[in-house]
């Protein structure tokens, strides 16, 4: 490679030089404890091991994680080809269903990338599918679904790792364009973090396909099939609250994926790069620990009665107000709308920072909102186990943390103008409080 060549790559990616997640310990431990955490959550609320959670006898695990049957059990061939060929539906309907396209942010290297937007169609051609199994052939097939579940969570973790392994592999070919955070030179750390920013194979992008098809749909399939699971147990009918958590959640997701093009400006989309991180997440985090509630109520049945639902309703239309409401502030703002009026500061940079509305409340009202519904999703397993809210806590930790790195993000790109904005809007998430 020429001087030349080698200054040009230096500049396009230049070496990351600020760790996160404490470095490549943190992100060693990260690595191995999101998979063990998401078998954890099966085994420490699951009515085959006894109960949620079940009765802890040391010994026993032990005897367990020491016998090669334990870890025979975790694959089942049928539910591996039934993931594989999930995967492969949701390839196929990206290619085949029409969408627009549309352009995210400016790319480093020049030019916008070009997105690809029918998430909102595939997920209606799966529910369809499912609405015509259920149909011909009533609830009982989708309850392989709760038969099947942690071999499903082995089979999305292999093509988690599958997936990071090979786009790492590949960031090292020449012209790759790699993500600011994950260029240190650390393989253990840009592995976890994601070495490329944008990996694709032709107009297939990788990253924003797997944010929004694959793991998110399946979430909702998931309910489903634990709502199946719980129909047949009960002959027919289901209790009211798993309808809640169905609606609430088959709602959530379908919100996303009819709003797809407000994920291309975020900071998953623009700046972290394709890693373990986000591959495990999008693959096995969302769809298999999101629906632990649903989960739940299939061996833990909870009659809740129209005042504790009326209830619940409410907390979850509030959130999904705020959600709602501050998100498309912020987009239509972006897109150069201002039909709300709002106030904004102008950055040196040229910049513009909204200062009213839901932003003026807080620097992310949207979080707000997101904390509401999830605790709302929580609330129809009433209170019997702490572990029906691990996903609220786990939820509040990652958006304080995200914000964050968003805070951290916004003062090395706007410098004293950023002090200024934190004096006009001085709370983070929630007024008043934090």
């Amino acid at each position: 490679m020429s001087s030349s060549s080698k200054s040009s790559s230096s500049e396009l990616n230049p070496k990351t030089t600020h760790y996160e997640f404490l470095g490549p310990p943190g992100t060693l431990a990260i690595t191995i404890g999101v998979p063990i955490m998401t078998y954890a959550l099966y085994f420490g609320c699951s009515e085959q091991t006894g109960g949620c959670p079940p009765p802890i006898d040391t010994a026993v695990i032990l005897e367990h994680l020491s016998s090669a049957e334990f870890w025979k059990s975790l694959w089942d061939t049928k539910a591996t080809l039934f993931y594989l060929g999930w995967y492969a539906f949701t390839v196929a309907a990206w290619y085949i269903l029409p969408g627009d396209w549309v352009e995210g942010t400016p790319l480093r290297s020049g030019g916008k990338k070009k997105y690809k937007i029918n998430a909102f169609s595939t997920m209606l051609l799966a529910l369809g599918v499912t609405a015509g199994i259920l149909y011909r052939y009533g609830p009982q097939p989708l309850t392989f679904l709760y038969e099947k579940w942690v071999n499903l969570i082995t089979a999305a973790l292999l093509m988690s790792v599958v997936q990071a392994v090979g786009c790492y592999l590949a960031s090292f070919r020449p012209g790759a364009v790699l993500a600011l955070g994950g260029n240190s030179g650390n393989p253990i750390y840009d592995f976890y973090i994601g070495r490329e920013l944008n990996p694709s194979i032709g107009s297939f992008d990788l990253k924003s396909f797997n944010e929004l098809r694959p793991g998110l749909i399946l979430w909702a399939l998931l309910d489903i099939g634990m709502a199946c699971e719980q129909a047949v147990r009960r002959g027919g009918s289901i209790t009211d609250s798993m309808w809640l958590v169905l609606a609430f959640q088959i709602w959530y997701v379908a919100d996303a994926e009819y709003n797809e093009p407000a994920i291309f400006t975020t900071m998953d989309i623009t700046t972290d790069g394709f890693g373990f991180m986000l591959a495990v997440g999008d693959l096995a985090w969302v769809p298999f620990v999101y629906s632990l509630q649903a989960r739940y109520l299939v061996f833990n049945q909870v009659e809740l009665g129209p005042i504790k639902t009326a209830l619940i309703i409410g907390v979850n239309l509030l959130g999904y107000y705020i959600f709602r409401a501050s998100n498309g502030e912020k987009n239509d703002f972006r897109n150069g709308r201002n039909p709300k009026n709002l106030q904004y500061m102008t950055t040196e940079r040229g910049s513009k920072l909204i200062t009213s509305g839901w932003w003026g409340r807080s620097r992310h009202p949207n979080y707000m909102g997101d904390l509401l519904m999830a605790l709302a999703w929580s609330l129809p397993t009433e209170f019997n186990t702490p572990i029906t809210y691990f996903y609220v806590i786990y939820f509040a930790v990652l958006l304080i943390h995200r914000e964050r790195r968003d805070s951290e993000a916004c003062e090395k790109k706007y410098g004293k103008d950023w002090e200024k904005y934190k004096k006009l809007v001085p709370w983070r998430i929630i007024p008043y409080v934090y």
